[in-house]
Formats: C-alpha cells, sequence, structure tokens
C-alpha cells in the first residue's frame, strides 16, 4: 500500500487534470478579457483567476476530503435523493448535453470551417463528429490509461504548440499594455468584472466531475487511504492550477497586446486566429487548428469516462462500456443539433446548477475543519436552491422569462437579493440557509457527519 505518489506520478496526474479541465473554451476566454480589460489587464486577470482557478481548486479539494468518493458522496450529505438528482444533471449537462457537443462543435468551426463552403459544414460537421466522439470512446475505454493519454502524451504536446505561440507574444508583442485603451465594463471596477468572467467560465462544475476520474488514477497507483486521496488531490490541483494560471495570464497578455495591431474582436476564437496568423503566417492556421482541437480533444476524453464511470457507478445494472458508447452516441447527434441552440437550452441549467455546486464545495470543506450536520447541508442547499430556480428563470429565453409571472418574481427578486444582476442571488439565501442550519442543529442535537 503506498503513502504517497512519486513526484514524476504526481505531476503526470496533475497534468491529466489540466489537459480534462483546460478545453477550448479555457482559451477563448481569456483573450477576449484581456481585449476588452486593455490597460487594465493585470487588475482584471487577478479578479478573474480568483474563481477561474480558485473555485475548480476547491471543487477538487472538497471531493478528496469527503472521502475521495466522488460528487455522490458530497451530494448525498443533503439527501439521497438529492445526490441522484444533482450528480446526473451535473454529468449530463457537463456531458453529452451541452459540454461535449460543444467541444466538437467549437473545434470543428475554428479548425475547419472557415475552409469550407456553406454547404459542405453540414455534412462535414456530421462526419467529424462521429470521427471526434469515436476516438475519444475508443481512447476512453480503459480509464486507469488516461494519465498515460492524456498526461504523458496529449498535453503536453498541447502546451509545446500553445507555447510557441505565447513565446512569440512575449518576445515581440503588437503594443505594450499600458497603451491599450480600456473597455467601458473595466474603467470602474477592473477586478470585480474579472472575478465576474472567471465565474462564468463554470469550471467548478468540471472539477466537480472530473475528481472520479483523479481518483480512479489514484487507485490505479496504489493509493487507496481517504487521508493519502485528499493529499494528492490537492496536490494534483495544485499543479493543474498552476498551470493554468499561467497560460490565462499569457492568454490574457496576448488579447491586450493584439490591440496594437487589431481591433477589438466579436469573441477570443477569432482574436487568436488573428495572433496567430501574425506571428506565423500561413502557418498559423495549421498551428491553430492543432491548438483548438487538442484543447477540444483531450478534455473530451476526460468528460465522457467521467460521466460514463459516474452514471456506472450510480446504476450497476448496465456496464460501463454501455455507459460509454450511449454518451457518445449522445454527443455525437447533439453536436448536430448546433452551438447557438445548444447554447441557449443549457444557460439556464447552468445558472441553476452552478450556486449549488458552490455551495456543495465550500460545505465540504468546512466539513474537514468544523463539526456540520446534515441539518446545515439541507438548509443551505434548500434556501440557494430556492434562488438557483430563480437565476435559472432569469437565464431563460425570452418565450419563458418574459411571462408576466415570472417577471413579477424576478422583479421581486432584483429587489431582495443583493448581486442578482450579476447572477449571484444566491449567495445571501446561501447564509441565510447557514445560520437557520447551525441553530437547527444545536436544538436538534445531530450528529456531526462522518466519511
Amino acid at each position: 500500500m503506498k503513502q504517497t505518489l512519486s513526484r514524476k506520478d504526481s505531476f503526470f496526474i496533475g497534468s491529466m487534470l489540466f489537459g480534462m479541465l483546460f478545453g477550448a473554451g479555457n482559451l477563448i476566454f481569456p483573450v477576449h478579457m484581456g481585449q476588452e480589460a486593455g490597460a487594465s489587464l493585470w487588475s482584471a486577470n487577478i479578479g478573474f483567476l480568483l474563481t477561474a482557478i480558485g473555485f475548480p481548486f476547491l471543487s477538487i479539494m472538497a471531493i478528496g476530503l469527503s472521502g475521495g468518493k466522488g460528487v455522490f458522496h458530497l451530494a448525498s450529505r443533503v439527501t439521497k435523493p438529492f445526490a441522484y438528482f444533482f450528480t446526473v444533471a451535473l454529468y449530463l449537462v457537463i456531458g453529452p448535453f451541452f459540454a461535449m457537443p460543444r467541444l466538437a462543435t467549437v473545434s470543428f468551426e475554428i479548425a475547419f470551417a472557415p475552409y469550407l463552403s456553406d454547404a459542405m459544414k453540414t455534412p462535414a460537421l456530421a462526419i467529424y463528429s462521429v470521427i471526434f466522439f469515436g476516438l475519444a470512446y475508443f481512447l476512453s475505454k480503459k480509464p486507469g490509461k488516461l494519465v498515460d493519454i492524456i498526461g504523458k502524451y496529449i498535453n503536453p504536446a498541447f502546451l509545446v504548440v500553445l507555447g510557441l505561440v505565447l513565446a512569440l507574444v512575449i518576445i515581440n508583442p503588437l503594443a505594450p499594455v499600458s497603451s491599450a485603451a480600456v473597455g467601458e465594463a473595466y474603467q470602474t471596477a477592473p477586478l470585480l468584472k474579472g472575478f465576474i468572467e472567471g465565474y462564468n467560465t463554470l469550471d467548478v462544475l468540471a472539477g466537480l466531475a472530473f475528481g472520479i476520474v483523479v481518483i480512479t488514477a489514484l487507485k490505479q497507483k496504489g493509493i487507496d487511504q481517504p487521508k493519502t486521496i485528499a493529499i494528492e488531490m490537492t496536490k494534483s490541483g495544485l499543479i493543474a492550477m498552476g498551470l493554468m494560471s499561467v497560460i490565462y495570464t499569457l492568454l490574457a497578455y496576448a488579447g491586450t497586446t493584439s490591440l496594437g495591431g487589431f481591433a477589438m474582436s466579436d469573441n477570443g476564437g477569432i482574436a487568436l486566429g488573428q495572433i496567430t496568423a501574425h506571428y506565423l503566417g500561413a502557418f498559423g492556421s495549421v498551428i491553430l487548428a492543432l491548438i483548438v482541437f487538442l484543447g477540444c480533444f483531450k478534455t473530451c476524453i476526460g468528460l465522457t469516462t467521467a460521466c460514463s464511470e459516474t452514471l456506472h457507478q450510480l446504476f450497476p445494472s448496465k456496464s460501463y462500456n454501455v455507459y460509454l458508447i450511449g454518451v457518445s452516441l449522445l454527443s455525437a447527434l447533439i453536436a448536430n443539433v448546433g452551438l447557438t441552440q445548444i447554447i441557449q437550452l443549457s444557460i439556464p441549467v447552468l445558472m441553476f446548477l452552478y450556486p449549488l455546486s458552490i455551495v456543495l464545495v465550500l460545505l465540504g470543506l468546512a466539513s474537514a475543519r468544523f463539526a456540520l450536520s446534515q441539518k446545515v447541508y439541507q438548509a443551505v442547499v434548500f434556501f440557494t436552491l430556492l434562488a438557483a430556480i430563480v437565476d435559472g428563470l432569469n437565464a431563460t429565453p425570452a418565450i419563458i422569462s418574459g411571462l408576466a409571472p415570472v417577471q413579477a418574481l424576478l422583479g421581486f427578486a432584483s429587489k431582495l437579493l443583493p448581486f442578482f444582476s450579476l447572477g449571484m442571488g444566491w449567495v445571501l439565501p446561501a447564509l441565510i440557509g447557514l445560520i437557520f442550519g447551525l441553530i437547527w442543529q444545536q436544538f436538534d442535537h445531530s450528529k456531526p457527519l462522518m466519511d
């Protein structure tokens, strides 16, 4: 029985975690933020890192400290029915219903669609999605091999290719950061605006989802004691978040300095393409295609594995391979629905799940230090759930959010809940739930939860 991993194994598992977390969206968000923040880049970047790095790291720690048994075990501290609901909803959203199809669609649209006629795009996407998820299925059949597949091979290749572009940006920037115009949204409180942008990356969901993959990798290496799993997961999280923080900062810097040669772009994907083409010429399009494909594909492998493993654990009557096939086929099918439609349908669900995820993570971390009973979990989640429903309704299309009863509810919430306009109306209800739960625990004399 191992007491700890070697430095080499710790690095490769941390690299695997980084590879799964860091997809194409993570490439695009900081570049666009850098362009908008302009000379306020460094303040905005600090805020961005607090949420884009901080929350995912805390979620990895929470899974480790909760006994290393995955998100279902953490959510079951509320109730078992809630744990089933929350876990299935989390993995379907972060898996075949949204995140996985988006990975295929984004990589196709950035890397291949610009070179195809409009008539060819639809059939080409269908063929591409089958190949994309077929390869992901093949490489996910043995989840214990993910450390080798992602940590040792795909992720280093991704970092080398991306590093080439970022190195050229640092050596020969198009303009100094100090000369860049500051966008309107970043003129008053750039740190807070960056904080909100990082919040919108939603990587805390991915951190919870990938916990099971890290646990599997650790057990493959002979680490099976809860305390040791918690320590090694924290180490893996530090390695992954360290890499992410460096790359986020450099991508944001690339976005800001690009204003010396290009106008503000509509999104980070366009800006990244312009930057790559400037430094690498015609060869830049090939490099960009490779960066985006590797970024999406490695994350897709991790999501395919995490979703299939979790569903198999929750409903073991079907084999891991059956779930793997189902997740891959469903993702390939939904990828052809269209990126815009996928986002429109998924945003309300994400806005609903994200507050619940954050409070579960914070409660999981607090339980490692303080004696919290199930009553505390139930009270906090119940009050947060009420606010999360309103946040979800606020993000629905106008056909729903525009209904008179919904408008009345949203108007009431905007007056009652601080930060509601920022999508964080759940903060005050969660604090009220915590106070209520602690009082309830004292009068009920419930025993603290034990792993």
